[in-house]
């Protein structure tokens, strides 16, 4: 059983059509990228996960429960939309303290230094919020998602409106936080960078369909032959390395004139031998390179198409 199924999913609004047969799944401890452009629907699929809408059609399970009619499987989700859910009146620790009496967390004081010292906070204890900056407040917004130890939760734009340097602290604490609590991370966003580097599945949103679903992996692989850049430690000897190359089965083709070899192969699986070939020739190789494509290039490939269009 998935962490998440969305099967057929539809949703619309005054009469537009939000999300059209949505289908997708996250396994157990993945960090999961829901990608698309703003007004694409992913909130709104957040929502109906949640059981906050219904869904206009289709099925959705979380944890493998209606979470609309299933008030013990809430508790076993958490959830930070853009608001953060605190109040600026109270301290960091009272606002925790509040969160945990809801939730009837088990040693609630030890569970608040936890989570004060994970995100950084714990010198700000007793500081009002309303003196936060954003990127303190967002990350004492997840520290309260998480504060009793859901299974799943999930994060609406976790990097809203923050500077670079911010950004990279709640990248980071995402993926301390997966590893340490051992929880499935659901990841709305729209900032491609911080998901290609800490999700390890991603879907795509856009004109209300599934536009891609896969692993970062593969869809970040470079399409048609895989290609390889190797670069000598001594440039002068690649022109004889190249020789050597297109003798190689596996090899395609080889280009010498651009400062490195650029090797086209047939074989996808073909890189260690190459390099192997090259050692045992005598090559001292200075770096070895794979060809691939940036989430940001996948991602506007199937947005743009989709811009306009239901």
């Amino acid at each position: 059983m998935n962490a998440v199924e969305v099967r057929g999913l539809s949703r619309s609004f005054d009469g537009r059509e939000i999300l059209r047969d949505v289908s997708f799944s996250v396994g157990h401890g993945e960090i999961f990228g829901y990608l698309g452009p703003n007004g694409a629907g992913k909130t709104t699929t957040i929502r109906i996960l949640l059981g906050l809408l219904a869904p206009g059609a289709g099925m959705v399970r979380v944890l493998g429960e209606d979470l609309t009619s299933n008030d013990e499987a809430r508790r076993r989700v958490g959830v930070l939309f853009e608001n953060n859910g605190l109040s600026d009146r109270l301290s960091a620790a009272d606002n925790l303290a509040y969160y945990a009496g809801l939730y009837d967390v088990e040693a609630p004081k030890e569970r608040i230094d936890e989570l004060l010292t994970i995100v950084g906070l714990a010198d700000r204890r007793d500081d009002l919020v309303g003196t936060f900056s954003t990127g303190m407040k967002r990350k004492l917004g997840i520290a309260r998602a998480i504060l009793h130890r859901p299974e799943i939760v999930f994060l609406d734009e976790p990097s809203s409106g923050l500077d670079p340097g911010a950004q990279r602290m709640v990248r980071d604490l995402i993926l301390d936080l997966s590893r340490r609590e051992e929880m499935t991370v659901f990841l709305n966003s729209h900032h491609l960078d911080e998901v290609q580097r800490i999700c390890s599945t991603v879907a795509i949103l856009a004109g209300g369909r599934i536009r891609a679903f896969d692993s970062v992996a593969n869809l970040t692989r470079a399409s048609g032959r895989p290609t390889v850049t190797v670069t000598l430690t001594d440039p002068g000897e690649h022109a004889r390395a190249r020789d050597i190359i297109v003798s190689l089965p596996y090899v395609a083709e080889c280009d010498a004139d651009s400062g490195a070899l650029l090797c086209t192969l047939t074989d996808p699986g073909a890189t260690p031998d190459l390099v192997e070939a090259l050692v045992r020739a005598g090559f001292r190789i200075e770096e070895v390179r794979r060809s691939s494509r940036s989430l940001e290039e996948i991602y506007l490939e199937y947005v743009n198409p989709a811009e306009g269009r239901v």
